[in-house]
Parts: C-alpha cells; structure tokens; sequence
C-alpha cells in the first residue's frame, strides 16, 4: 500500500517524436505484465476512493488495481466491464488528468498519480488477447423491440446492456461505419480503428442489428422508429461545428474541424477523398484556431500529414486551456507551436481560400462562470499570420433535432439539446435520450455512462409494462 513512495510513476513507453509524428499508429506501447503490476501496485487501497468518485462512472478503480498487481487479471477485467462498455475506448482517450487521476489521493500527496488510464487500457487488452471478453449472451427473450439512433458510444453502450437483457436491439446510423465520433472524429493515433471495430462486431455478432447509411428524419421519421419498436433511444450526437463570427468567418476558406478530421480518417480507410487538396495539410503552412481536444487532434493530424508549420491559436493561457494537458505536451513534443492569449479578429482571404488569421491579442480578466479567467482584448495589439490553411475547432452543438429527426413533439432546452428526467426520459413517451444529444458536445465516458443509464431505465420501463399486460391468472376452482 505503500509502494507509491519508492516506485516512481510511469506511463507506458512512448514512442519518439520523429518517429510518430511520421504514422498515424498509437503513440504508446502497451505495459508488459511486470509495468503493469507495478504500476497498480502504486495504488494506496485508501479508504476513501477518490478517484472513483472523479470517474463518471464510479468504476471499481481500486478493486480492479488490487487485482492487476496480484496478476488475478481476468477478475480485473471482469470487475472493469462491470462498469464499462468501453474500458480500452475510455482508458485510452479519456482526459484521466481531469478524472479519476486528477482525483487520486496520491497525486494530491505529491507523488504522482496512479496511472489508472494505462492499467484499465492493460487490462483489457490483456483480456482480449487471452480470449476473456466473451461473447453477449442475452437473457431469455423479452419479445421487446428497442431502436437506438446514433452508433457512437452512447448508442452503442445502450444497445449492449439492451440485448444483454434480452431485448431486440436496432442501431441505425447516418454514416457508413459504426462507431460515431470514435471513428471519424479521433485520430488514429489516439485511438486505433480496431479496437472500435472489434466491439462493434462483437455487438453484431451478439444479435444488435446494425442499420448503417440511414438517416433518421430522411429514411424514416422518429414517429416510424416508434411504431416499429417499443421504445426509442436518441444518442444521435453534437455534430454541429460552432460557429467562428469574426469577419471572414463563414467562408469557405475556414475548414471545420470535423471535415478536416473525417477526411483524414477516411483517408485511413484507402477511401479516396473529394476534395482532397482542400482538406490535406501536406505542405501547407496549418493555423488552428481552438484549445479543447479537438483542436489538438487537428494539429497534430496537420504534422503527420506533412505540414510546412503547424500553429495552435489559443485565446486564454496555457493554465486555463479546456484540452488535456497531457495532449499538449505530446503536440509541442511532435512540433505544434502555441500562440497564447491570441484570439481570431478576422480569417484573411476571400471566400473559397483563406490566406491568413488576422489576431486579437488578449489579456485575462476575472473569473468566467467556469473559474477560468476571461479574456479581455489588448488595445492595439494585433498581429497577421499567413496560412495556407486555416481549421475551426470550437467545439460542437446538437443538430436541429425536432426538424432533423422529424419529431415535431420533442422538447428541447433552450441551449438546443434534447429534455430528459434523471431517467434518461423525453417528453414523447416511449422515446429516450443521452449523450451529446442531451449534454452537448461532452466527454466519451460521459456518453457511455448515459448509455448504460438509459438501458438501466429502459429495461425497467419495458418490464414494468409487460407486468401491466401479462393476463390475470384465473383463480384456482
């Protein structure tokens, strides 16, 4: 319990810099079985479980560290998938700075955090390899019929506690793999295509039924999901780009950020990409404007694309960037430059070509509603930077729901996302919501931990109705 005090923390080998920033593979090799124990072993078992409480969704962290170290890892995992649809997903892009490491006792006591992200991905990946992550074996059928749009992590977790009860359970997705955001919208390098690909199969191969290509508002209207199923969970995601109001701002010089990050991935696949030139920083001379993780995997996508410069337009410093600090470090160990306190006063150019960022430099106020310091412009203080490509990545909004997904019915909040009760609940019965849908643009793991929610409250919903409708029993002559 004490062994954080003579073994220091360490993350798993990384690989160098040139040598990473010249692939798109995952930068971190796995711990072999010796790290891995050690690494866990550095957990103090204290009784107040910080980091469980850090953690969206309250995993077992200590329980499944004491098992690492003692080599019982097949208990491990099992304790972790208790918790978690997506273990190797959340161990692995999960800002565990701002979580459940941030939260650990250790790390307030100065010694440096347990690496509790790297051990929950070891452990899982261990799992796989020695053939413990078992096939879905639903309960007794239930005759119930669950349509869930949108197969990224909300849905897919979802669908996977449903079919486990024995549900009937339909995925549809607008794009042409499952995965959502995990696909299209991260790098490679932070998470590889085929750990998503392999829990999307295990779910086909379990029973959920996949309905890819198909756009729920177009190919069939929520009231027709509702009348093919007994309940319906919307987990369709914030896929809207925020919009930058500087001059020059609407053009299409500026590139979202999505479009920039969902061609680079396709390009992953061996697709051949319409527009290519447009969305391809080989070369180019790269300006992103943002400071959360999106905009770090943009940039660092930039350098492995060959860019000539890649530079990361900030407008607060470096303490009150939203981003994972950790993915900073690894963007300014792979070349990305940081221009601190540096907001867009106008995108340079003309309509279909951006040639520049004309910069607002600022200083911080007071604290924001968040506790971060608002930053307030610099009288005078401007300055021009010439690019060939300019990307926005400001974060995303939900789509237009009610018109999107033809559902006429379907209150919102006033910040455009989907109303629900604690239960995961809408105002149309039957229909359910969670994820992005309902938080915006958030977290993985918070997408997850909705999924599992709204399966928990969905299950109980269906069985409460199936009481209702069961025959009396004729009384005994």
């Amino acid at each position: 319990m004490l062994k954080f005090t003579h073994v220091d923390q360490r993350y798993p080998d990384k690989r160098a810099p040139d040598e990473r920033k010249r692939d798109f593979e995952e930068i971190y090799a796995p711990f072999d079985p010796e790290r891995g124990a050690e690494q866990a072993e550095r957990c103090s078992q204290c009784g107040v479980p910080f980091c469980q409480a850090g953690c969206p969704l309250t995993n077992d962290i200590p329980d499944w560290l004491m098992l690492a170290a003692e080599g019982r890892m097949e208990e491990a995992y099992e304790r972790s998938a208790a918790t978690s649809t997506l273990p190797e997903v959340c161990g692995r892009i999960c800002p565990q700075d701002r979580l459940c490491e941030g939260a650990c006792v250790i790390e307030k006591s100065g010694h440096g955090s347990v690496t509790i992200g790297s051990v929950e991905s070891y452990i899982t990946e261990t799992a796989w390899e020695n053939g413990w992550v078992k096939p879905i074996s639903p309960r007794a059928d239930t005759g119930f019929s669950i349509g869930v749009i949108g197969a990224g992590p909300a849905g897919l977790s979802c669908a996977e506690r449903l079919r486990e009860q024995g549900h009937t359970v339909t995925i549809y997705d607008r794009y042409d793999r499952a995965g959502g955001l995990l696909v299209y919208g991260i790098p490679n390098f932070k998470l590889d295509k085929a750990v998503v690909e392999r829990r999307t199969r295990r779910l086909e191969e379990g029973g959920v039924v996949f309905k890819l290509n198909f756009e729920v508002g177009k190919d069939a209207s929520l009231e027709e999901l509702r009348a093919r199923h007994d309940a319906v969970y919307i987990a369709a995601g914030a896929y809207a780009a925020r919009a930058l109001t500087c001059p020059g701002g609407g053009g299409r010089g500026l590139i979202p950020a999505l479009d920039y990050l969902t061609a680079s991935n396709r390009r992953g696949f061996g697709e051949v990409i319409e527009d290519n030139n447009r969305l391809n920083a080989e070369g180019k001379r790269v300006v992103v404007i943002g400071g959360g993780d999106t905009a770090m995997d943009c940039v660092r996508t930039a350098i492995r694309q060959g860019a000539e410069t890649v530079a990361c337009l900030y407008r607060r410093d470096r303490e009150n960037m939203p981003g994972s600090a950790r993915e900073m470090i690894h963007a300014e160990e792979e070349g990305v430059t940081f221009e601190w306190l540096s907001a867009p006063a106008a995108i340079l150019g003309d309509a279909d070509t951006a040639t520049g960022v004309k910069v607002q430099r600022m200083t911080l106020g007071a604290p924001d509603a968040t506790g971060r310091r608002r930053p307030v412009p610099a009288p005078g203080q401007e300055a021009d930077f010439s690019a060939d490509m300019v990307v926005a990545a400001l974060g995303f909004e939900p789509e237009a729901f009610p018109e999107s997904l033809g559902a006429k019915d379907l209150e919102m909040t006033k910040r455009g996302t989907v109303r629900v009760t604690l239960a995961c609940r809408t105002s149309i019965p039957g229909v359910y919501a969670g994820g992005d849908a309902v938080r915006g643009a958030s977290l993985v793991v918070w997408a997850v931990k909705d999924g599992q929610d709204a399966a928990q409250t969905i299950h109980a919903d269906l069985m409460a109705k199936a009481e209702t409708q069961a025959p009396a029993l004729e009384p005994a002559e």
